[in-house]
């Protein structure tokens, strides 16, 4: 058998490859950034071209500096930024425009069509979706309606998809266009208990069925790989937090995840039951094993967080390395009673406020450039303690540890303000970006890499753990003031 497992991580702000060995441990990996295209102010938009070339690249580059080849694979995995939508054209396997990114803003109007009198849980029942910016479906029927291409998707000739299944058409030569029930179940067009699109939901939204990928599970022999990876066989796919998921091993219902990325995005495994949300978090597929049940999972996205560490350093020069933001921060004692709201494409869970836009509350003559930086990063643990506190109340489970992963969980200070905040230890893993883990572990299983789940578990350890050390009367202060900035920044958008 071949010796190691990889997997190709295509995330919001760039593509890496990653080979791991049986433990789990890093052999090589390459990482390439892409452009954020922003056209007007709440468009996000990326070059589906520009990433199909930095995928190649990061693969040779990866497996280059460890004196590698494909044959030393025994799989690779896919894991990907989710709700990023393109359409492109079979025959040629050239996109007909820009990707719309997750965070785009452009379909607000269209969701407020469709939610007509009906409201915004109009399709929660069958998605766990609430009609929000955020999801894919909207994004492919605004790309139809804006380019006049229904004529053509209807006749067949185009490919509508997320960054998964281009990167799959792509990996498979154009011989497949499928995606997983992990990404599926972020369409709004997927119907969550029978794992299939539904033609209902497909002609509300306004998406052709036939012109969507084949949904196969995110765990199971997909494909043959062509170029630099010929011959390995593609066998999972998973959108990055339900791969963050798998590589945190939270494979038994009740434990949960929390991933500091671009966003925020805190999941909890639900077991064979998708459970309705009343707090403002999402049903969604958690992992599906080819043969098996799909497990569920809750969710609660946070839209902006890293993100806003990397707005501090490229708009506001604050900082010229997102390394710098920890050392700023801790030039002052506390965040001076400042307060920032990133909510630069509304409120994500558990508001889900599309007319939301980004504050910063409290500034007197004393506020200086580290209490900006300070009230950034907290800003990030304040929305994670609502996320948690929307999830318990869903659950019925109080948590008494919160596993974390993802590029913030460096910062000290942040890891630290989180465990105060939250009253619970938080946990990081040896290997914190497990989201490229995940897809690799879930590629070994499906070839048979790895027995069970409970092989893959045993890879897992602790690298480190932060207690809360906060008094409960100064976390009630702290978060009731963050209340408070977060209704200032309700209702800008009319």
């Amino acid at each position: 058998m071949s010796r190691y497992l990889a997997a190709i991580d295509q995330g919001t702000t760039s593509t890496r490859f990653m080979v791991f060995d049986r433990s789990g441990e890093v052999v090589a990996i390459a990482q390439e950034e892409h452009e954020q295209i922003f056209p007007q102010p709440g468009w996000v938009e990326h070059d589906a071209t520009e990433i199909r070339q930095r995928t190649d690249q990061v693969i040779g580059d990866a497996l280059t500096s460890a004196g590698l080849t494909a044959d030393d694979l025994a799989a690779v995995g896919i894991t990907n930024q989710r709700e990023t939508t393109l359409i492109w054209d079979r025959e040629t396997g050239e996109p007909v425009a820009n990707a719309i990114v997750w965070q785009d803003t452009r379909t607000a109007d269209l969701c407020k069509e469709l939610a007509a009198d009906q409201g915004p849980d109009r399709f929660r029942a069958k998605t766990g979706l609430p009609l929000a910016t955020y999801f894919a479906g909207p994004k492919a029927r605004w790309l139809l309606d804006h380019l006049d291409l229904h004529e053509r998707a209807n006749r067949g000739d185009l490919a509508v998809g997320t960054m998964d299944s281009w990167t799959t058409w792509n990996l498979s030569g154009g011989a497949r266009h499928v995606t997983d029930t992990t990404n599926a179940s972020r369409t709004m067009l997927m119907d969550l208990v029978t794992g299939s699109w539904d033609s209902d939901l497909a002609l509300e939204i306004g998406v052709p069925t036939h012109s969507l990928p084949e949904i196969v599970p995110s765990i199971g022999h997909i494909t043959e790989c062509v170029g630099s990876l010929a011959g390995v066989p593609l066998a999972a796919i998973l959108g990055d937090q339900h791969a963050a998921l798998f590589g945190q091993a939270c494979f038994t219902p009740g434990m949960a995840k929390n991933t500091y990325g671009t966003g925020n995005f805190m999941l909890m495994n639900t077991g064979d039951t998708p459970i309705p949300s009343e707090s403002g978090l999402l049903t969604t597929v958690g992992f599906h094993i080819a043969g098996e049940a799909p497990v569920y999972a809750l969710e609660g996205s946070i839209a902006v967080t890293g993100s806003l560490v990397q707005w501090l350093r490229d708009n506001l020069g604050l900082i010229s390395e997102s390394a710098e933001v920890e050392a700023l921060a801790r030039s002052v004692e506390d965040n001076g009673d400042v307060y920032f709201v990133p909510a630069f494409s509304g409120l994500f869970a558990p508001h889900w406020r599309p007319d939301a836009r980004g504050v910063i509350t409290g500034l007197t003559r004393f506020a200086n450039r580290g209490h900006i930086a300070r009230a950034a990063l907290e800003s990030t643990a304040f929305q994670t303690k609502e996320v948690l506190e929307a999830m318990t109340a869903d659950s019925g489970v109080e948590f008494t540890e919160m596993r974390v992963d993802g590029g913030m969980t460096a910062n000290e200070l942040l890891m630290q303000f989180q465990a105060d905040l939250l009253g619970v230890d938080v946990v990081l893993p040896k290997v914190a970006e497990t989201t490229a883990l995940g897809a690799a572990l879930a590629a070994g299983l499906a070839v048979g890499y790895y027995e069970s789940l409970d092989e893959i578990s045993a890879t897992w350890s602790e690298a480190k753990r932060w207690n809360p050390s906060m008094e409960a009367s100064q976390v009630d202060h702290l978060a009731g003031r963050w209340a408070t900035a977060v209704e200032r920044s309700l209702g800008w958008v009319t």
